[in-house]
């Protein structure tokens, strides 16, 4: 009796093993990694900005975020599942600047600018995914 073996070939592109679709998100996690890293480092180290400043850095700095999750992901369920856990981490930020540091406080106006700033991101990524689908 001889062994029978089957070999077929994928009909499609498992995005799963596609290098290119992981490589899309490395902008993402680096962004999310340092933002871990400013928003938990000691407050001597963190430039002091006035407050509006402040928080407008805190919404372009959320806006990237979930630009940076949305566009690799071209589903539009996954845009509103990237604008809920982009705010969630967020809100995790917060909360850790508020017990888990020394020298950070968690705001709420923090957590509001970076929940505009994600939603301005996601937004923009819907904006911009309608203009490239009518020019092609």
């Amino acid at each position: 009796m001889t062994p029978v073996t089957c070999v077929t070939e994928p009909k499609y592109t498992c995005p799963i093993e596609n290098k290119k679709f992981y490589m899309a998100f490395i902008p993402a996690v680096l962004l999310t990694v340092g933002i871990a890293i400013i928003s938990l480092m000691e407050s001597s180290y963190v430039p002091q900005v006035m407050s509006a400043k402040d928080k407008l850095i805190h919404g372009v700095m959320y806006a990237l975020l979930a630009i940076s999750w949305a566009v690799p992901l071209a589903d539009k369920k996954a845009s509103l599942w990237v604008l809920l856990s982009v705010i969630g981490y967020g809100a995790l930020m917060e909360a850790l600047q508020r017990f888990c540091t020394l020298t950070r406080s968690g705001e709420m106006a923090d957590l509001y600018a970076d929940a505009i700033g994600a939603a301005i991101g996601i937004i923009l990524v819907i904006v911009w995914r309608r203009l490239s689908s009518r020019l092609h």
